[in-house]
């Protein structure tokens, strides 16, 4: 099964501060490309090594492949776990937040599913919603309650709403952050000093240190808004979703306000053959947008 890649383009007009129009992180003449539309509800961009982007179509049970090849979309998996964010290890493994039974799956490029974890000291996960992979293997992942209607229960299984550290070695499972009020998106540096965390329902995104064994120190304020996905640029920058989609520079200053014409932005990526094209899963849709950084 194919989706058509859809021909619609909508003019880009966004706020950028001084530094940013000196150095435009949009590419020149670029403007918001619709992708394919036509789903429920989009989320977890991921990009494999070659550019491809994989995304869920949580509502609807599946992942979609954007082939940077053919620019069309296809299914890469029909009852993919209800799965959310998405991740990519070294292997070319893909890892999924799939909280039909509140999982962390791995799935390997021959759609093979191995269920990583399921409860954390005997207790359900509350829905694991997006994760972020080290460069040691080591997973980082979000645990936040989202009601969902295929679930039969209506608490939350665990009482707080955390951010787990699953070790390389796939034998250690800790709490690394709690304290917050809704985890939900996830990003860590290249380097795998610094993790940032979005706290949806407090409206703020955390910076940590990634210090031994994956403990997370030093938490500070990054920024005063929450989000749902992000990613980083090969420049530091962070993007933030919901309203659009929000550039901060990596001292936390706003630099750019990418406008979308949808109710919410969930989530984004960089993909494409040269890795500078940004994906931008909003609702029933996929955008893309070209710019002049690659993704980190």
């Amino acid at each position: 099964m194919k989706l058509p890649a859809t021909l619609f383009i909508f003019t880009i007009f966004f706020n950028a501060s001084a530094n940013a129009q000196e150095t435009p992180l949009i590419a020149e003449g670029a403007e918001l490309q619709l992708i394919s539309d036509g789903f429920e509800f989009t989320e977890g961009p991921a990009a494999d090594a070659n550019g491809n982007v994989y995304f869920t179509d949580q509502p609807n049970n599946r992942i979609h492949k954007w082939s940077v090849e053919t620019n069309e979309v296809s299914v890469f998996m029909e009852e993919a776990g209800r799965a959310n964010g998405l991740y990519f290890d070294a292997e070319e493994n893909l890892y999924a937040a799939a909280d039909k039974h509140s999982e962390l799956w791995k799935i390997s490029p021959k759609q093979e599913v191995s269920v990583l974890l399921d409860n954390f000291r005997g207790l359900r996960f509350n829905g694991p919603n997006d994760l972020w992979i080290a460069p040691d293997g080591g997973i980082f992942f979000t645990d936040p309650f989202y009601k969902r209607p295929y679930w039969n229960h209506s608490e939350k299984p665990i009482k707080e709403q955390r951010v787990y550290y699953l070790t390389p070695n796939r034998k250690g499972l800790f709490i690394a952050a709690e304290g917050l009020v809704k985890p939900n998106g996830i990003i860590g540096t290249p380097d795998g000093k610094h993790l940032f965390v979005a706290d949806i329902e407090d409206n703020k995104t955390w910076k940590y240190e990634i210090g031994k064994d994956g403990k997370l120190e030093n938490k500070t304020l990054f920024t005063a808004m929450g989000s749902d996905g992000m990613t980083l640029d090969a420049k530091g920058n962070l993007y933030l979703t919901g309203n659009g989609v929000t550039v901060f520079n990596s001292l936390g200053e706003q630099v750019l306000h990418i406008p979308v014409d949808k109710e919410w932005t969930a989530n984004v990526t960089f993909g494409g053959k040269d890795g500078k094209t940004l994906f931008i899963t909003a609702m029933d849709s996929v955008f893309g947008l070209e710019m002049n950084v690659s993704g980190k």
